[in-house]
Order: C-alpha cells, then structure tokens, then sequence
C-alpha cells in the first residue's frame, strides 16, 4: 500500500511529492498513503487520471456514494481492498484522526458533485475549506499535532487554503473547459464577466484582475500557516514550509504573468524547489520567531 501510495503522489503532485520527502520514514509514509486516499477520492469524483484531465462526469450521485461507503468503512476498520481506501484506514487508526475530517472533506465532493459554484468569497472559503482545508488538518494530526489543538490545526488549515486558491488561480481555464468555475458571481458580476465566458481572449485583462486577487489571498493564507509550524518537529517544519514556499509560488507566478497566466500551465521548476528546499531548512531552524504571530486572513474553519 505504501509503495501504492508512493506511486501516487509522485505521479499526481511533484511539488507535495518533493516536499513529502523531507519527513521521517514514519511521517513519509503516513503522508503517502493520506495522499493516496484524497488523490483517489478525488479522481474518482472528477473522472481523472491522478489529478489530469478533468472531465465532466454522468454519473456523480453513484461516484459519491461509492466514495462515501468506501471512506466510512475505512474509518469502521474495515478491510476494503482497494489500496487507497485500505491505506486511509490504516493512517485513520494509528493517528487518531477525527472522523469529521474525512467527512468534511467527502462533503467537498458532495458540492462538486451538485455542480455547486461560489456566490461569493464566504462560499469560496468554505468550498476551499471542504477540498483543501481540511487536509491541512489532516496532515497535521498525521504529523503528530494533537486532535485536541485548535490552535495548529488552525494554522494547518490556513496552508491547505492557501494551496487551493493557489490552484483555483492557475486552473481557470482548465476548470472552465471541464464545465466549472470556481471563482465567485459576485467577483465575476464586479468586473462584468459571464460565468460561461472565461475562455474568451478578450477577457484576459479583467481574469487577471481576479488571478491577482486570488493570489493575494492565497499568500495571506500562507503567511498565517507559518505559525503552526513550532508545534511541529523539525523535519516536519521543513516539509511543510517547503511546500508552502513551492505552491505559493505558482499563486505568485500567476499574479506576476497577468493575461497570460493561462496561455501555459503554471508549475515550480526543478531547479525552484531545489532553492526552495534549502531555504526551507533555514527557515525551520528559525521557525520559534512564527510562534506568536497574528493569524491575519479572512476566515476561519467551522469546528
């Protein structure tokens, strides 16, 4: 299962899989097979092959409850038989993850798969929160935070936020050719864009407008995230600021490309995360100055 799950994140997430290698062997492997679950609940929703390719689906109701069922038992300790699902139960045990998480995340499928879009920034939090959030919560507890701390999982959650708006700025069009849109009405009616027109070249000025916007939020996220990290061991600081500073930089890049954010897929060079790594390590030997700073963004998890 574990060298399953290795397999999927190394296809599915350069970025987390280079990052997921700075852990120990113990919170690695937990890690891996955390991944493996979410990548698999969420290409079975989505019709992809580990994150590429979205396509819209038919059958969504039935693909929910196929993810529902699986997960549920999963967190019964029962024996499914698929790697991922079995890997998830696994992890769920030996860490004592909260049960909510894993239903919180499934509740994000639930709205994708009712073809649910954003009114407004409130309603994109909390879709952020279902997807993406909550995994940073997840990934906490697999890294040894307490289910009891708030606080750090606060701080986990706010990473998992930064990540998703990071990836809602950069797959614009992507999502818009699968029949999605995840940016908010209310954002889209400000700057007289149709929801059914976002492919349209000629509204690449004002798209850019809503990427930097995107971008800005996503980095707020991100800065907050860094005070959780001295409840966490070095290895796992390291880690996780690592892929913060690599993610965060496809939210910058977005921003800095204007118009043309969506001509190209945005990524993080080899050489990048290289860079990105080493400064990481820095930054996690000098993580005690993030213990006290203020958590500065726009919402809150529900608890």
């Amino acid at each position: 299962m574990v060298a399953t799950a290795r397999e999927s994140i190394f296809k599915g997430s350069k970025s987390f899989a280079a990052a997921s290698l700075l852990f120990d062997r113990r919170t690695r492997e937990r890690a891996w097979l955390l991944y493996g679950w979410c990548r698999a609940c969420d290409d079975l929703a989505d019709g992809q092959d580990h994150g590429h390719e979205l396509q819209a689906v038919t059958d969504a109701p039935e693909r929910l409850a196929k993810i529902t069922a699986f997960t549920q038992a999963a967190l019964a300790g029962q024996w499914i038989g698929d790697p991922a699902f079995d890997g998830f139960r696994i992890v769920a045990a030996e860490t004592r993850l909260p049960p909510r998480f894993a239903r919180d995340l499934v509740a994000g499928f639930a709205l994708d798969a009712e073809d649910w879009r954003p009114r407004n920034e409130e309603d994109l939090y909390l879709y952020c929160y279902h997807v993406a959030g909550v995994v940073g919560c997840m990934m906490a507890v697999v890294m040894g935070v307490p289910p009891e701390d708030e606080d750090t999982l606060d701080r986990a959650c706010d990473l998992g936020m930064a990540f998703q708006l990071a990836n809602i700025a950069r797959d614009v069009a992507e999502d818009a050719r699968g029949g999605r849109c995840y940016l908010p009405a209310d954002w889209l009616a400000e700057l007289g864009i149709p929801a059914d027109d976002l492919l349209n070249p000629a509204r690449r000025d004002q798209l850019a407008v809503l990427g930097r916007r995107l971008a800005e939020r996503a980095t707020r996220f991100e800065e907050s995230a860094m005070g959780g990290t001295p409840a966490l061991s070095f290895r796992s600081a390291w880690a996780v600021i690592a892929a913060a500073r690599i993610y965060g930089q496809i939210a910058r890049e977005v921003a800095a490309r204007g118009p043309a954010a969506w001509d190209a897929r945005v990524s993080t060079s080899g050489l990048d995360k290289l860079r990105f790594i080493a400064a990481a390590a820095r930054d996690a030997s000098g993580r005690e100055r993030w213990r006290n700073i203020p958590r500065d963004v726009p919402w809150t998890r529900p608890r």
